[in-house]
């Protein structure tokens, strides 16, 4: 780096530590619990080569990051995308500001930032990496992945090892990168009952072929490894259970194949290194696969808060926002940004709602079946309306607030006496950063979600049902003379408290399976499409909440990707590996799998196989949908792929064979129930 380069970039940095500063005061005042964040001001090309390498500054070599980084530049240069940030998971996490953005974008930056080291540190699926390691233990995920580059550079450089096999066998381990189990803590061995019974290849069919009587076989062989062999059943499976880290299992009882001796070996040293390391980065990046809707929607949530609702962007940087955000909205397909932001306040404005309405419901005289028809929501909205004092906070207002803290009108728990005291002493520029002399609770009621105008229509939508359900379970401990007095008993904290709650123990799969629901799907205007084999177009097939949370809901689980477990380490007495397609529904692409098992066979070292379950439709049967306007109706069968080391074969298989395969109902493989909010 030149000195022109390093002085610049310290000019710069030196421009943003107020706002760095006071970004993570505001932020622990909204609640959030952020991790310490370390910030750096990079260049363009040092922001592509972070984003390639996953937003960290060292990675393993290996041409995957090349390919990525020639991506990003491309989509810049090309569809004038921008990026903005970049953050590691790490603690203290590493933000990256690019150098050419504005002003008003870094200070955005820093704000989503802020928030994303909250859902780091708060998560407990982020936790499950760490989990079980004492405190001075907990993982440097920055010096982990600079350990894993060093030594991975080191096998390259080894004159013992062929760089090019280091690299092929690197490609082996991605494959399974996402066959890992999630839902479990990180632990750098497997742990499994019983044990893997080695047999040399076709032994059984070789032992058959001699035809020996059971004598000489009891003179000759073990009786415990007799009874395994020659049991009517066969040896019972390993492992016992199906197991979904199969890049635990392969690089447990993996062998490489020798192919001058054309048959299984021992794997090198270095060959089970590398699957660890690439097993323990997978677990890594896993949580945050896992909660990318969640974690982004929770960022752009926190971040409009401080930027637009408490002005964080100042008056000549807001049309800059605006853009910005608008930007980061409005990017096409599933934007996770978007559906996350539209989620957190859909959580925040249900909480408010039942909050209110439990409390309108308590109102004597007001009951669910006529409270839509003797309450004025206009006249409740108006009493919501969080009070003059606190929504707008000047220098020359600060004195009202105090006087109104002194006369009861304002509570003492909204406001931050101490800091109070400093903006009347002209020690807090209260013009810049009102939010200084208020708590969270005084915050929560400045930014009450329900009077704010894009949710002005939420309060009163509620249906007879929803009141129903919340009136049928209210006890009769509380009640009140009037509407006037209800009200000023509501928690206006209710919302944000709730999304705290959930920001800690969901993921993006039960987030949406528990509030994607049918108001949300039709206030948002979300809905399914198919393509049509009778039309040869695609349609848009249903706007029902069930059909719109499935086709949602299977883009998420196992991070997107097939379910996939070994279920034999010994399939036909042989050692062959058989791996089980947990089907949902949504068939594998057969030419992809087949690649795949090319791939772990070379892991394995021995033929592998796959049970699996397809949708078929014959020709006939599409062309009379046609005729009729129709779609056909597809065959589900099973069907059995193996691969030897030198061919593929694929068969069909009776569905009995294939039947435990399939989930009775669609199976989100979620989490257990006991850990949801």
């Amino acid at each position: 780096m030149s000195n022109s380069d390093r002085f610049r970039k310290q000019a710069i940095a030196a421009d943003l530590e107020e706002p760095v500063e006071e970004a993570r005061n505001l932020a622990e005042k909204l609640g959030l619990e952020p991790y310490p964040v370390n910030y750096w001001i990079v260049d363009y090309d040092e922001m592509n080569e972070l984003i390639a390498y996953g937003g960290f500054q060292s990675r393993y070599p290996h041409w995957r990051w090349g390919m990525q980084y020639d991506r990003q530049q491309k989509q810049g240069r090309y569809t004038g995308s921008k990026a903005f940030e970049i953050v590691n998971n790490d603690n203290p996490s590493h933000a990256f500001l690019q150098e050419s953005n504005a002003v008003a974008d870094q200070k955005a930056v820093i704000t989503h930032v802020e928030a994303h080291a909250d859902f780091f540190a708060k998560n407990e699926w982020f936790g499950l990496f760490t989990a079980g390691r004492a405190e001075e233990d907990e993982v440097d995920a920055a010096a982990m992945l600079e350990r894993h580059a060093r030594a991975i550079d080191e096998y390259m450089s080894d004159s013992d090892i062929d760089r090019a096999e280091v690299e092929k066998w690197i490609d082996h381990a991605l494959t399974l990168e996402d066959n890992i189990d999630q839902h479990r803590v990180f632990q750098r061995r497997l742990e499994l009952d019983g044990e893997p019974i080695e047999l040399d290849e076709d032994l059984n069919e070789k032992l058959d072929e001699l035809g020996l009587s059971d004598e000489v076989k009891g003179e000759v062989f073990d009786d415990e490894w007799l009874e395994k062999v020659t049991a009517e059943d066969g040896p019972a499976n390993f492992p016992e259970n199906p197991e979904k880290d199969v890049l635990a299992f392969v690089r447990e009882y993996g062998k490489r194949f020798d192919e001058e001796a054309g048959k299984a070996a021992e794997m090198e040293e270095w060959q089970r290194d590398v699957l660890d390391m690439m097993r323990a980065e997978a677990y890594y990046f896993a949580a945050q696969k896992m909660t990318k809707v969640m974690n982004e929607g929770w960022a752009a949530y926190w971040e409009s808060a401080m930027m637009s609702g408490e002005a964080f962007a100042g008056d000549d940087e807001f049309l800059n926002y605006a853009d910005h955000m608008a930007k980061v909205l409005a990017s096409p397909g599933l934007n996770p940004y978007s559906l996350g932001l539209q989620l957190w306040q859909y959580i925040e404005n249900t909480t408010n709602r039942r909050e209110v309405l439990e409390h309108l419901l308590r109102v004597e005289g007001i009951s669910w079946r006529n409270l839509t028809e003797v309450v004025d929501f206009d006249d409740v909205l108006e009493r919501l309306e969080p009070p003059a004092e606190i929504d707008t906070i000047t220098p020359e207002s600060v004195g009202e607030l105090a006087d109104a803290v002194d006369a009861g009108d304002v509570p003492e728990e909204w406001v931050d006496a101490e800091a109070l005291e400093a903006a009347l002493e002209g020690e807090i520029d209260v013009a810049t950063y009102p939010w200084k002399v208020l708590t969270y609770e005084g915050l929560a009621r400045r930014h009450y979600s329900l009077v704010e105008r894009q949710h002005r229509g939420f309060l009163p939508r509620v249906n007879q049902n929803e009141l129903e359900r919340i009136g049928r379970y209210l006890f009769d401990d509380a009640r009140y003379e009037s509407v006037e007095e209800a009200l000023e008993q509501v928690d206006f904290a209710a919302g944000w408290d709730r999304m705290f709650d959930v920001r800690e123990s969901h993921n993006d799969v039960t987030f949406l399976d528990e509030f994607l629901t049918q108001e949300f799907i039709r206030q948002n205007d979300y809905f399914t499409y198919e393509y049509s084999r009778a039309t040869g177009q695609h349609h848009v097939a249903s706007t029902d909440a069930e059909d719109v949370k499935k086709k949602l809901l299977l883009q998420f689980t196992n991070f997107g990707k097939p379910t996939i477990a070994v279920y034999d380490g010994n399939y036909n007495n042989a050692n062959e590996l058989l791996l089980g397609h947990e089907y949902n529904g949504v068939m594998l692409d057969v030419g992809q799998a087949t690649e795949v098992l090319k791939r772990i066979f070379e892991l394995w070292g021995r033929p592998v196989n796959l049970l699996t379950i397809v949708k078929e439709v014959d020709d006939h049967d599409v062309e009379v949908a046609k005729r009729r306007n129709r779609e056909p109706e597809p065959v589900e069968v099973g069907k059995w792929i193996r691969y030897d080391g030198d061919e593929i074969t694929i068969e069909d298989v009776p569905w009995e064979e294939v039947e435990h395969l399939a989930a009775e109902d669609v199976d989100y493989d979620t989490k257990p129930d006991d850990w949801l909010a």
